[in-house]
Formats: structure tokens, C-alpha cells, sequence
């Protein structure tokens, strides 16, 4: 039985789990028009945020709180159960769990060498790029569990979910070591204080001895969950700025190219090179093309770097992630 494209029966929109092997032959801007309006909600609640945030009382200094609760309370909350409640194959994961990484280390080492580059290396000032090659290899995970929920019910919920606990403390060691190393700063105090490596750990070890919630706690525990992905998409717009992208113009084309265009393209190729399944693919496909974290904004900061061109990238890159994400889903998928 199908409801607009959708089969209630397998909980999915279009995806490979539905169809065995190769997805059905359609048109592919069909299939773009699909993951557009697939997309729409999450990114509509991003656009309230940014309304709400810069048209009504409910200004910037309260969507810092905001994000500020579900950073370090909700989300973890969310990831913490996300992994626990379905029984983690580690040996049929490993294969994702490898092309994550993969994945990973492709764009930090991406970021990272852009001042090596011969022809564009003389205008990427150091500083700026310490605290700025985050935005090329990051993530926003509000908006990768919300997209995985919607492509792949709870099977791409639990996918994400391990993706986001292998990659976190990866990712974190490449933001903060650039900066730490040009600021001549000690970084392994902000990888053990960060909620997120706290919560998909913890959920990691659960899952594997076999721990689970007790059944009078999961109502509570899934209403945060629900709380956490709206208001964490909406939090995402109301930190957008539009005021410094005039800065560093290469240096952000480059940026941004990696995180929305190689990344996926990169995703495509590991998804083959791994031999993941159908919806694994589909999972990675997605993961690759997100948004970069609204969180790097909050660390560039905290560590005395200019936050303001910082928080440029991350509202071009949300942006630019209704883009990417059709063009990975949509596009890419198909090959």
C-alpha cells in the first residue's frame, strides 16, 4: 500500500529498502522533485528559526539557551538512545562504519592541505583557516537524524546514529587540533568534555552489553528526542549571519566546494569501495552532504578565533545543504 510516493509498509520514501537491489527506473529529477519535498520540513524549520530569531522578542540571546539545552542535554539524550534501542551488529555495521571513516579522513586531509594548494595557497590567510577548515569535513547532526528518519525509519535512524558515535571524536580531533596547534593550545580537555563523544560512547558500550531503557522511561525519553530535532533545526536558523561572507572569498568557495560537492562524490565511490547495501549507501549518501555543524561557530569562538566569518560558512553551508542533499539523494543515488 502507497501513499504519495511513500510505502507505509516499509516506513521509507523511495529508498532501497523498499525495492530490492536497484532502485525502480525513474526520471531522475523526479527523483530530485522526491528528496526536495522530502526535505522541506527540516528546512522549513530552519527558516522559522531564522524568522522567529531576527522578527520577534525571541532574539539571538535566547536561541543561544536554546542550543545551549539541546547541545549538551536533548541531543545526547536523543543519540544516547537512539543506539541503545535496536541490537548493534558491529560486524554487519562495519563495513558503513569503515566508509565513514574513510570518509572522514578524505575531508580533513581535503581541508586541511588547502593552503599546500599551489595556485590557491597565498590567499588562505592561517589563522582564518585554522578556525575555518572545520566547516569542510563537520556535520549537523540535528538534520542528519532527522533526514536518516524520514529516508529510512528507524533502521536509518540506528545507521546515522553509529555514523555520528564513530565519527564525532574523529571529527572533533580535526576541528580543534589546527586551532589548539596555531594558538598553541592543549585540545584533549575539549574532546573529553564533548557531550556528543560522552553520549554515542556511553550508547556504544550500552548497546553492546545488552543494556535497555525500562519501558516506564521511554515516553519521557522519546518526547526529548522529538524536542531535540525541532528544536535543534530551528536553532540552526536562528544562528545564521549573513554579515562577514565577503571575507576570504576563496577560501570559502574552496570550503565549501569540499564539504557539498567532493564529499559526496567521495561517498559514491566508498559506497562502492565498501560494498555497502542499498540503504547503507543511502545513509552515507546523506551523511556525506549535510550541512556543516552549527556548533563550529561556538567552538571557533570559544577558542579566540573569529567567530563571526565562521558563522558566514555555517549559514552558506545550510544553505547550500538544499542543494547537496537532492543533488547526493537524488542525483548520485541513481549512478
Amino acid at each position: 500500500m502507497t501513499t504519495a510516493g511513500r510505502d507505509v509498509n516499509c516506513g521509507a520514501w523511495m529508498t532501497s529498502r523498499c525495492y530490492p537491489g536497484r532502485l525502480p527506473p525513474i526520471r531522475w529529477y523526479s527523483r530530485l522533485v522526491n528528496f526536495v519535498q522530502l526535505l522541506f520540513p527540516d528546512f522549513s524549520l530552519i527558516l522559522s528559526g531564522y524568522l522567529v530569531c531576527r522578527y520577534t522578542a525571541l532574539n539571538r540571546t535566547v536561541w543561544e539557551q536554546v542550543e545551549t539545552l539541546v547541545y549538551f542535554l536533548f541531543f545526547p539524550v536523543l543519540l544516547f538512545h537512539s543506539i541503545i534501542k535496536s541490537p548493534l551488529d558491529i560486524a554487519g555495521a562495519s563495513s558503513l562504519i569503515g566508509a565513514g571513516w574513510a570518509l572522514g579522513l578524505t575531508g580533513i586531509a581535503l581541508a586541511y592541505s588547502l593552503p599546500h594548494w599551489p595556485w590557491l595557497g597565498r590567499h588562505i590567510p592561517a589563522r582564518a583557516h585554522a578556525a575555518s577548515a572545520q566547516v569542510g569535513f563537520r556535520f549537523n547532526s540535528f538534520i542528519g537524524l532527522a533526514l536518516a528518519e524520514r529516508l529510512a525509519g528507524p533502521q536509518g535512524l540506528l545507521l546515522i546514529a553509529v555514523l555520528i558515535g564513530v565519527c564525532v571524536p574523529l571529527f572533533n580531533v580535526g576541528a580543534v587540533w589546527p586551532m589548539a596547534r596555531h594558538a598553541q593550545r592543549g585540545f584533549l580537555r575539549e574532546l573529553l568534555r564533548n557531550p556528543l563523544i560522552i553520549a554515542t560512547a556511553s550508547g556504544l558500550a550500552a548497546n553492546l552489553m545488552g543494556f535497555a531503557l525500562p519501558p516506564w522511561l521511554e515516553p519521557t525519553v522519546n518526547r526529548i528526542g522529538g524536542a531535540s530535532l525541532a528544536l535543534g533545526l530551528m536553532a540552526a536558523g536562528a544562528g545564521m549571519q549573513f554579515g562577514a561572507m565577503g571575507q576570504a572569498k576563496l577560501m570559502t568557495l574552496a570550503l565549501l566546494s569540499i564539504r557539498h560537492f567532493l564529499l559526496p562524490l567521495a561517498a559514491l565511490g566508498f559506497s562502492w569501495v565498501f560494498h555497502l547495501d542499498p540503504v547503507q549507501t543511502t545513509v552515507l549518501l546523506a551523511f556525506s552532504a549535510l550541512p556543516t555543524a552549527s556548533s563550529c561557530y561556538v567552538l571557533a569562538a570559544r577558542m579566540g578565533y573569529d567567530g563571526t566569518y565562521v558563522a558566514g560558512l555555517v549559514t552558506l553551508s545550510t544553505l547550500l545543504g538544499m542543494v547537496s542533499l537532492p543533488f547526493a539523494l537524488g542525483v548520485l543515488r541513481t549512478l
